[in-house]
């Protein structure tokens, strides 16, 4: 007999206990129209194998939880699950041309069908999350599929790539990929170019004329090209680091504090209720951007460079809006 129909019995008949409907092997039976022997069994293997609390009440002739917060341990697993697969598909809806939350739907709608006794519907969880982005780029649907294709069988991408600098000039690469970062909603593809000798990241949005080579590389171990990924603030990283520290002003320090900006992230306390944030950062083209957006709430510290940066950077603004 097909284990789910099996499944659905248990489910039921854990969902009548938590409901305090007192079910019985006769209720089972009926409900699934099985012997009731064989419905006994299925009680006994919750009671027995799958230790469940199950204990019988004479007066109301049936079965209850003698630990009321007991749950299946299968229902766990399916709701998380559910619930990772749901909050996935919100996340990456639209920043892969929406070729991976159709994949997720495919595979949630199988695991939903054993829990919809449950109240884990689609629709109901669809209704509960939500995931929203913004200033990112969205990259086309089978741009996201020949990357990934490429990446798993270690196959040669070949490409027209065009920088926004140079919006109307774009080159041609030759790109052994080795990791496909999501990053604030875009996808970024990390790869040693060819025609550079070198590693470079390049944003899926950007990239037209893809072709996956039949050419197959030996990729390079982890530790070679971690460091591009990995260590710095923002997506621009390299192999040294320089520490920066931010002055936040008592206004704005409240939200600051409940913010993650890198996994070595340090706070420092001032009188008067100002803070101090210092991280690392590999490249100032990213962390000036996010300095600037808290205005005059901010003050950079150190390096000395950064703060000399972010300084021209407001004179110019300041002849703007003069």
């Amino acid at each position: 007999m097909s284990g789910h129909i099996v499944l659905e019995r248990y489910l039921w008949f854990d969902q009548q206990v938590h409901l305090h409907l007192y079910p019985n092997a006769r209720t089972l039976a009926d409900r699934f129209e099985i012997s009731p022997r064989t419905a006994q069994r299925c009680i006994d293997f919750l009671r027995d194998r799958l230790q469940a609390p199950l204990e019988y009440n004479a007066a109301k002739k049936g079965y209850f939880y003698g630990q009321p917060s007991f749950q299946l341990p299968f229902t766990q697993v399916h709701q998380h699950e559910i619930l990772a697969l749901l909050v996935a598909k919100n996340l990456l809806s639209q920043s892969a041309g929406g070729f991976i939350s159709r994949a997720i739907d495919q595979f949630g709608k199988r695991l939903l069908t054993q829990t919809e006794d449950l109240g884990l519907t689609a629709e109901h969880l669809d209704q509960a999350f939500s995931a929203q982005w913004n200033t990112f780029a969205p990259s086309p649907a089978e741009t996201f599929r020949k990357v990934v294709d490429a990446l798993l069988k270690k196959r040669l991408l070949s490409f027209n790539y065009c920088s926004p600098q140079q919006p109307g000039d774009p080159t041609h690469r030759q790109v052994e990929p080795h990791h496909l970062q999501h990053y604030l909603g875009s996808w970024v593809l990390l790869g040693r170019c060819r025609e550079r000798q070198a590693w470079r990241k390049f944003f899926l949005s950007r990239i037209s004329s893809l072709k996956v080579e039949k050419t197959v590389f030996a990729p390079l171990p982890p530790e070679d090209w971690q460091a591009q990924i990995e260590g710095g603030f923002g997506i621009f990283q390299g192999s040294e680091l320089v520490p920066v520290r931010l002055s936040f002003a008592p206004a704005r320090a409240p939200w600051i504090r409940e913010q993650h900006w890198h996994p070595e992230q340090v706070f420092e306390e001032l009188p008067g209720g100002g803070l101090v944030l210092g991280f690392p950062v590999a490249d100032f083209r990213e962390v000036k951007l996010k300095i600037l957006q808290f205005g005059a709430d901010v003050e950079v510290l150190e390096p000395q460079e950064l703060r000399e940066e972010v300084a021209r950077e407001i004179e110019v603004m300041g002849k703007i809006y003069k």
